[in-house]
């Protein structure tokens, strides 16, 4: 039986259709969001998996025609996910993930399909409160709902879920996701905003999200199933005592060794220790031992756990002995490699990230096939993360979802600083090479990348840091339990912790926001703590990498390719294009191969290694559009004689004639008689008819006859009285 829920949210209408479409699964939910479309589905497995983890899966599929478009592929179908939809996917996994119980293994699959565009109508908001609302309404065990909005705002007016238009206009771009009672997602760009405004535009989304969350609230109450009854998954109570009796007291001492890798070796020794005797032991079949093997690493993983929280929230102790707000020792250096545009590395403890900048031309763009109406985009930040950072063996391929969304991050937070490209009509692009990590690679890698551009000559505006903070409370945040924020996290305190919270911006304010949690949310009090702890640490970032370069170079490197930039009438994109591309092709060729870009404005870009290249080219454009103005001079070379005069090419393809009464104060018979193909002629533009022809004189630049030489006039010896009385 169909059902049909609405609601008018913000200014806009949700209307949710279940019961018709997509029956079999166990949650499917059609969601309109004015002419947004977009299908959520769940499905989860019978049995549980075996494994230390939940097995979700998030899937958000962008369909083109739900633009009217066909895809550009070979194929013209839709492959694998683009940057925006795994990014997207990611927005909607993030604050689901926490809202199902600790133990829960069974495998969950969300299928977002986008079905229906409208711009200014979030299909990623529509597919989120469907990914939800599809999870209340079955019989899937879930502790929501949860959901989420876009904050933008507008000449300091917040906006939820902004129009295109408006969010153009926007000074901050913000999606914020949580429960009814806290916040648990946040992702978010803005243009240096205040600490205190970004906690204003979070507050102001999570008042949305609660209308949103008591919708679904309501229409599960209506239509929701009950839920199944799912075997969590539990350790064996005599390992987990075993198991703990011997190793907890020696893991302890181990975990605060300060060294990373001496560390980890001392728990892995011991840890190997205790594996080795549960697996030299006997057992009644594979599947058994397997299941013991994994318990036993599990205890041994929860004591560690337990360990690092115990020693931070009581006795404000972090593994490597720092204090809660400390940041690990920092260094910044450039020009590691001489031959690339840019370069740079950042270090902060045993985290390290060089950094590369390429320049390109405008042509160099990535063009983009989505649905969000974005064609090209000049700005590229790609992130890295080889395995050997971590001291591990793994498999190198193409990026993963982590490597995206770091990449992502670092393109928002640099995008605020970067010139535009009326001013830098180059396209850039960074990509950040993790070699060592222990916590925080993706604001590492934003530091290294503002130091690498400003190595490269881009004109920021200003520089930026990045700092990522933690979070370990011992209870719910109610006040009643205490917690600790942690400045610059590493990577025992990031994998126990309960949030992950990035913050980077400039000495004005922040430019991008990344908080993932593991508990159901946070409060404004520990949000507003957290970002006040991390501004402070972002300043003593920055001083580090002032002393690299505190400002940009004001040249690009002589390996990147120069540029100047100029504008033409459109009307004359034509004359310098040519049929079928020839003129344009010939000035190349004779300009060494350089590079030309023109906008649909008239902005014409160009681009070489040697600026005398591209001064050559520019001189050559100009005078295909240059247009002759009566009264302007000349030395312009003869092309062509007649009897009645000659022609001079002034510039470009423009020529004038000169007629033969104008090349001398005297009567002169034949153009030829004083001038030749090839001479250089001194011309003024005298007149030009109606029909853009050009009418050039000469005599003004000879001497006018006297009663001296009238006689040599009368006597037709022009030749060589125009030789002789030149000016």
């Amino acid at each position: 039986m169909k059902n049909v829920f609405e609601l008018e949210f913000e200014g806009k209408k949700f209307v949710v259709e279940t019961g018709e479409i997509a029956k079999q699964a166990d949650g499917a939910v059609l969601v309109r969001y004015n002419e947004t479309v977009v299908l959520s589905t769940v499905c989860a497995s019978d049995l549980p998996k075996e494994g230390d983890f939940f097995p979700l899966t998030v899937q958000y599929e962008e369909k083109q025609y739900a633009v009217g478009k066909i895809p550009g592929s070979f194929l013209r179908r839709e492959g694998r996910a683009g940057e925006h939809a795994t990014l997207t996917a990611r927005l909607i996994d993030r604050p689901i993930r926490p809202m199902f119980a600790e133990g829960f293994r069974n495998e969950v699959q969300i299928i977002n399909t986008v079905m229906s565009v409208d711009p200014d109508a979030s299909s990623e908001m529509a597919a989120m409160l469907g990914s939800s609302l599809a999870l209340c309404i079955s019989d899937i065990p879930f502790d929501g709902p949860i959901a989420g909005v876009q904050v933008g705002r507008v000449d300091g007016k917040f906006i939820i879920n902004p129009s295109v238009e408006e969010n153009e206009k926007s000074d901050i771009k913000l999606t914020v996701a949580g429960t009814k009672d806290a916040i648990n997602m946040v992702e978010a760009g803005a243009d240096q905003v205040s600490e205190d405004d970004m906690l204003d535009a979070l507050m102001f989304g999570h008042e949305a999200i609660k209308k949103l969350c008591d919708w679904q609230i309501e229409i599960a109450s209506k239509i929701g199933k009950p839920k199944r009854e799912i075997e969590l998954y539990k350790i064996d109570e005599e390992i987990e005592n075993d198991v703990t009796l011997r190793s907890k007291e020696r893991l302890c001492k181990a975990i605060s060794i300060f060294d990373k890798l001496e560390r980890q070796d001392a728990i892995d020794a011991i840890e190997n220790e205790i594996l080795d005797d549960y697996d030299s032991r006997k057992y009644e079949d594979e599947k058994t031992h397997q299941k013991t093997m994994s318990m036993v690493k599990q205890v041994l993983e929860g004591l560690v756990a337990s360990e690092v929280r115990r020693l931070i929230t009581e006795e404000k102790i972090r593994p490597d002995g720092r204090k809660v707000d400390e940041i690990r020792p920092l260094d910044a250096q450039i020009d590691l490699l001489p031959r690339t545009h840019g370069s740079a590395m950042f270090t902060r403890g045993q985290t390290q990230v060089i950094s590369i900048t390429t320049l390109g031309a405008k042509s160099d763009e990535q063009i983009l096939d989505s649905l969000n109406g974005e064609e090209t985009k000049r700005w590229m930040h790609h992130y890295n993360f080889p395995p050997f950072s971590v001291g591990e063996v793994g498999r190198m391929g193409s990026p993963g979802r982590r490597e995206i969304g770091h990449g992502a991050l670092g393109e928002r937070a640099l995008s605020y600083v970067l010139p535009s490209v009326e001013e830098f009509p180059y396209t850039i692009r960074c990509v950040a090479e993790v070699v060592e990590s222990n916590g925080s690679s993706s604001q590492a890698s934003i530091c290294a990348s503002c130091m690498s551009l400003m190595a490269a000559g881009v004109p920021i505006k200003e520089m930026v840091s990045g700092i990522a903070m933690g979070l370990i409370s011992s209870g719910p945040l109610d006040g009643k339990h205490p917690y600790t924020i942690l400045t610059d996290i590493q990577g025992l305190e990031d994998h126990f912790g309960d949030m992950d919270f990035k913050v980077a911006g400039t000495k004005n304010g922040i430019t991008a926001l990344q908080m993932d949690i593991k508990i159901k949310g946070v409060t404004r009090e520990v949000l507003k703590e957290a970002l006040t702890q991390a501004h402070e640490a972002r300043a003593k970032i920055r001083e580090v990498m002032a002393k690299a370069i505190d400002k940009p170079r004001p040249d690009v490197s002589k390996y990147a390719p120069k540029m100047d930039t100029f504008k033409i009438e459109p009307d004359k994109i034509k004359d310098v294009i040519g049929t079928g591309g020839k003129v344009i092709n010939d000035i190349i060729a004779q300009c060494d191969q350089c590079k030309i870009d023109i906008e649909d404005d008239g902005q014409v870009t160009i681009y070489h290694m040697d600026r005398d290249v591209i001064n050559k080219a520019k001189q050559m454009i100009i005078d295909i559009v240059k247009e002759a103005q009566v009264g302007e001079i000349y030395e312009g070379l003869v092309t062509r004689v007649e009897d009645y005069g000659a022609f001079v090419r002034l510039f470009g393809n423009c020529e004038g004639l000169c007629h033969v009464s104008r090349l001398g104060w005297g009567y002169i018979e034949k153009a030829s008689d004083v001038v030749k193909v090839g001479q250089t002629l001194k011309v003024k533009v005298i007149e030009i008819d109606e029909h853009g022809k050009v009418k050039v004189s000469h005599k003004e630049f000879l001497e006018k006859p006297t009663e001296d030489n009238k006689e040599e006039f009368k006597n037709k010896k022009l030749g060589n009285f125009l030789k002789g009385h030149k000016k």
